[in-house]
């Protein structure tokens, strides 16, 4: 019994609570610069990696330093590594940095009112003419912001609930109808 308080109490709360939300904080920034630098955002993931680094150097050398003495500080920092990266994708998630391309394919009649609502937006949108199992399609290829697609699936999907709609991540879009948008950190 003396030796499982011993084991929880020998290094302060507080050391493990530093350990726990440093790596944390590393992990989840480590997780939104590899999809930011898989998304064209070079310069931005250059900026975070360098706070990463300087994080786990400092995080790593505490751990590393006496964890044979006190193993808590591992598993702490192993618990901070799982919790940072599901933070970090949440994070990248809310962020929503990034293109992607909406493939809907719906019958002809609704396809003309999605047509209509997306230019609306002033989105642009290539449409054509498909068979489906047994019936006339229309598939619409729509490029948009992906801060922007939840809302516009809901909509499409309030003008035909049938509607199919693939998602698929863009890295890099040249040419065709896009609202543009500036950044100095995408390079």
């Amino acid at each position: 019994m003396n030796a499982i308080i011993a084991f929880f109490t020998a290094v302060p709360w507080w050391m493990l609570l530093f350990i726990f939300f440093a790596k944390l904080l590393e992990v989840s920034i480590s997780t939104v610069r590899v999809i930011l630098v898989q998304r064209g955002f070079k310069i931005l993931g250059a900026i975070l990696s360098f706070f990463e680094v300087l994080i786990w150097v400092f995080v790593a050398a505490n751990v590393i330093d006496d964890v044979s003495t006190f193993p808590l500080k591992g598993i702490t920092y192993a618990l901070g590594f799982a919790s940072g990266v599901v933070l970090g994708s949440t994070i990248e998630k809310k962020l929503a940095f990034g293109k992607v391309l909406l493939q809907v394919i719906a019958i002809p009649e609704k396809a003309t009112e999605i047509v209509h609502l997306v230019h609306e937006r002033k989105i642009g949108v290539t449409s054509i003419k498909g068979k489906g199992f047994n019936t006339e399609r229309t598939i619409l290829m729509i490029f948009v912001e992906r801060r922007h697609a939840p809302e516009l699936i809901s909509n499409i999907k309030e003008i035909d609930n049938q509607a199919m709609v693939g998602v698929s991540d863009i890295n890099n879009v040249y040419g065709g109808f896009l609202p543009r948008r500036y950044s100095l950190l995408r390079k």
